[in-house]
């Protein structure tokens, strides 16, 4: 790995949503790579301006790794305005204050693989050239902070874009589908649920991978020694595809639960895309970045970690 070892990485080191799903998991594997490093949590709301401003100026980190916003579906649709204030206004108050204060600290932008949307319609995996054709208002307000950050880069801003595609692990909200099985995998298990696992369309193929390969490419592109260009774009994906129906299947056999599988209406949406499939060779090339975590043992751990909540 080209990134740094615990021993290279002492840094200050901001991080917005770090009360979120990512923030957990790299809280960890910041204090399991670089002990000696200073996670510093932000104590504001990414949009208001003159609070963000005002802790960037007396704290004045040397890194600021950007995970808050929101992406929960229903949360956004019962508020679309709030998606673009959080998504776009705070990413540009987090890099212009960055910019203003400390320019030489290095910024990871989290957005998402959601942002090529009809891209993907393509045959062939897509690479950080690929355009941006978002398909929902979440995806839509990343890639508006994703071109927004890039210009800001003009300015000298040291940001990396990141466009990870789909990540899990433990602690993640059952909103996404393979939280979603495993939760009620535990509940069956249990004697909570009847067994019968409520499911929307199996048919999309999607690339997951774990949520702490995710954390690792950006702790490693903060790492001093890494040198890259302002507006830097990464793609984060394993090079896998695995249909949303065979994740079910891998639960089920794992557990040993017999369950019968019933398609909700209500779950049920059209796929805008059938198929995201990615490139993540510029990552392994300037960041010595590949997945690392087994899927077999993600899917253990994920479905540990329901079996736990279910009981609590």
């Amino acid at each position: 790995m080209i990134g740094a070892s615990s021993e290279e990485i002492a840094m200050r080191v901001l991080v917005t949503g770090f009360r979120g799903f990512v923030g957990h998991h790299l809280r960890l594997r910041l204090a399991a790579r670089a002990p000696q490093s200073a996670f510093i949590e932000a104590p504001f709301d990414v949009t208001d301006r003159d609070a963000v401003d005002t802790v960037i100026g007396n704290v004045r980190p040397d890194a600021c790794i950007h995970l808050a916003g929101i992406s929960d579906p229903e949360r956004i649709a019962a508020d679309t305005r709030r998606n673009w204030s959080v998504n776009l206004d705070g990413a540009l108050n987090i890099g212009e204050s960055l910019l203003k204060h400390v320019p030489h600290a290095r910024m990871v932008f989290a957005s998402t693989s959601e942002v090529y949307g009809a891209s993907f319609h393509a045959e062939s995996p897509l690479t950080e050239h690929a355009s941006l054709a978002p398909l929902n208002p979440y995806a839509a307000s990343k890639a508006a902070a994703d071109m927004a950050l890039g210009v800001l880069a003009r300015d000298g801003l040291q940001v990396v874009r990141f466009r990870p595609f789909n990540h899990t692990g433990t602690g993640q909200e059952p909103f996404r589908v393979v939280a979603a099985f495993a939760r009620q995998v535990a509940r069956v298990e249990a004697g909570l649920q009847r067994p019968v696992i409520e499911v929307g369309n199996l048919e999309g193929q999607r690339d997951f991978m774990d949520v702490q390969d995710v954390c690792d490419a950006y702790i490693d592109a903060i790492a001093p020694q890494i040198g890259l260009q302002p507006g830097t774009i990464l793609n984060l994906c394993s090079g896998s595809l695995r249909s949303v129906r065979s994740v079910l299947t891998d639960f089920l056999e794992i557990s040993g639960v017999s369950a019968a599988v019933h398609e909700d209406p209500a779950r049920v949406r059209l796929l805008d895309v059938a198929v995201t499939r990615g490139d993540a060779s510029q990552a392994h090339r300037l960041l010595g970045w590949e997945p690392r975590v087994p899927w077999s043992r993600t899917l253990h751990d994920v479905l540990n970690d329901w079996r736990n909540r279910v009981r609590a």
